[in-house]
């Protein structure tokens, strides 16, 4: 553990508060007119999920948590959770389904992830920023819809729907963000 100050947190930093690690959601630091500059930080307690909101000086200290980043490639789904091994190693664990939340309609057979790990537990994951879906359905073309700002839904492969330009048509291979916004049509 290392104290930093307030206002160095960022989203994503594991702290060390009152002995339970929380992953931050937000950090804001707030300078008004008057009075004490403060950081506002919204935290999740990795234990048992609870949301937890503390306001701090800005040079006040908190302790941040180091974790050990590996990656992993995705293996499968059971009840336990998603399963991951490491390709060097072969070394394979197991993730709940509460701790990759919506991430894992994302998910792809031998998709490589960053796992952020604290004493051997995961705590974190991080997905590729694009994946590469097929569309199972997608609307048909409005005649005379041409603007380059207008976008049609479209369902993907994992049942995710996104909004696509109008020429994508059903069984087009596309780029899509892992936020849930088309990037391209796939190159493959």
């Amino acid at each position: 553990m290392v104290k930093v100050i307030a206002s160095e947190v960022r989203k994503g930093n594991v702290l060390d508060i009152d002995g339970a690690l929380c992953t931050v959601l937000k950090a804001e630091s707030i300078r008004p007119g008057k009075g004490t500059p403060t950081t506002h930080i919204d935290m999740r307690r990795i234990s048992d999920g609870v949301k937890i909101v503390k306001s701090y000086r800005t040079t006040e200290s908190v302790e941040r948590a180091f974790l050990d980043q590996k990656t992993f490639n995705y293996l499968y789904e059971d009840d336990m959770g998603f399963n991951f091994m490491e390709p060097d190693t072969f070394e394979q664990i197991s993730i709940s389904k509460d701790l990759i939340g919506d991430s894992a309609a994302w998910l792809q057979e031998n998709m490589s992830c960053d796992v952020q790990l604290f004493e051997g537990v995961p705590v974190s994951i991080e997905l590729p920023p694009r994946v590469t879906l097929t569309i199972v359905e997608a609307d048909p073309v409005v005649k005379g819809q041409t603007a380059s700002s207008s976008y049609k839904p479209a369902k993907l492969e994992n049942g995710v729907r996104v909004m696509v330009p109008p020429h994508i048509e059903s069984g087009t291979r596309i780029v899509v963000s892992t936020d849930g916004e088309y990037v391209e049509r796939a190159k493959d």
